[in-house]
């Protein structure tokens, strides 16, 4: 892509708001976070926008851009056809603080439920190379937040309170999995994260950043535990034959 761009861009707050038009020049190389820059210094400095490392680690600058919500750091203009105009816009599941800035405190409320990782007593720490890989998948999650933007429990339901989301259940996995952690947490996923809300659509793993197999390798494996422990006859009634 080469000469100008339009980009529209999402102003407004909470009470409403409007895309406005901008003409920006390209340069080899730019992602959609340079063009964002390019408006504040020449064009509207008073846009609110978050961001941090432009480098993909921080998780900072999650955007829908053309609908989709993607990261802006890492979304190239190359990406995108000659002439095609760019639309930018906060991410939908969460209250719009300004422009760009989106309130997204309730995932920092639902990770406080979780527990935190519990080293069984007296555990010796060593494993095998496979429990290691397993758990260091969800390690890479930055907290982005876009699997939570596009998933329809939170976006269209709005169901914060009761549905912890993608993100949390790649942290309840990585706990979960761990080969020495000692808590149990199968009840909270029933019910204070309401891992049953999740219908398994994938849209999580499609829009992942990291490429972490979000729906496959943790909220299938856990809705497993929570249907093992909860809703099958054959367990539970060997449960109840050793008095378990």
């Amino acid at each position: 892509m080469t000469g100008d761009c339009t980009f529209k861009v999402f102003r407004g707050d909470q009470s409403g708001g409007e895309l406005r038009e901008y003409k920006v020049p390209v340069e080899t190389g730019m992602v959609v976070l340079d063009a964002i820059h390019w408006i504040q210094a020449h064009a509207a400095p008073d846009l609110a926008c978050r961001w941090n490392c432009k480098a993909a680690r921080c998780g900072s600058c999650s955007a829908e851009i053309n609908g989709r919500p993607k990261l802006m750091c890492k979304t190239r203009l190359d990406d995108f056809a000659q002439g095609e105009p760019i639309t930018v816009r906060p991410m939908k599941a969460f209250p719009v603080m300004k422009d760009l800035v989106t309130d997204v405190k309730s995932n920092f409320a639902m990770a406080k439920k979780i527990p935190v990782f519990t080293p069984q007593a007296g555990a010796e720490w060593k494993w095998y190379q496979q429990d290691i890989d397993r758990v260091q998948e969800f390690r890479k999650c930055i907290q982005c937040f876009l699997c939570q933007d596009v998933c329809h429990v939170l976006r269209e339901h709005n169901m914060h309170e009761v549905f912890a989301g993608p993100a949390f259940f790649v942290q309840t996995a990585a706990l979960e999995m761990h080969p020495i952690d000692a808590v149990d947490r199968t009840p909270l996923l029933r019910q204070a994260l309401g891992i049953g809300f999740c219908n398994i659509t994938k849209c999580c793993t499609e829009v992942c950043p990291e490429d972490i197999h979000i729906t496959d390798n943790a909220i299938i494996p856990l809705k497993e535990r929570v249907v093992d422990r909860y809703y099958d006859p054959l367990l539970r009634l060997w449960r109840k034959i050793r008095g378990r």
